[in-house]
């Protein structure tokens, strides 16, 4: 599983022409999921994520998490982060697991932030996906496991 973290002031994805997730303050996140993600890995990455200490604190130093801030999450899945981009102009994607394993985990993973605590918005899973975001920093950080 990859997740890349973008510190937000504000950040929505539409479908269709429709806001179907909204936030303020908080991170927008880009999903993305590989054939042997487990429920396990879910766990272990959310809560990492809704612990993660970048925003900043009263002395300027990045050491806040989510729930200092009241800040939420926008999670949206992306398959196109496990684009392998070695052979020719066309990535494979290969790496990225199938919809039918990949959705359900992704669920599980939106599930799993939410019990940690932390008010979380989404995408539609397989959605042609219009996001728009303001990064705050910019902060942007890449995290796998």
């Amino acid at each position: 599983m990859k997740l890349v973290i973008q510190r937000v002031t504000t950040a929505k994805v539409d479908v269709d022409g429709k806001t179907v997730g909204k936030i303020d303050k908080g991170f927008m996140v880009l999903v993305g999921i590989t054939h042997n993600d487990t429920k396990e890995t879910a766990d272990f990455l959310a809560k990492k994520l809704c612990n993660l200490r970048v925003f900043e604190d009263e002395f300027g130093k990045m050491n806040l998490a989510l729930k200092d801030v009241g800040g939420s999450l926008l999670l949206i899945s992306q398959f196109t982060l496990y684009a392998d981009c070695n052979g020719g102009n066309r990535p494979a994607f290969i790496d990225a697991a199938r919809p039918e394993i990949a959705e359900p985990l992704y669920d599980y993973f939106c599930n799993k932030c939410k019990e940690n605590g932390i008010t979380v918005e989404k995408g539609i899973f397989g959605a042609d996906m219009k996001v728009s975001l303001l990064n705050d920093g910019p902060v942007t950080i890449i995290m796998e496991k």
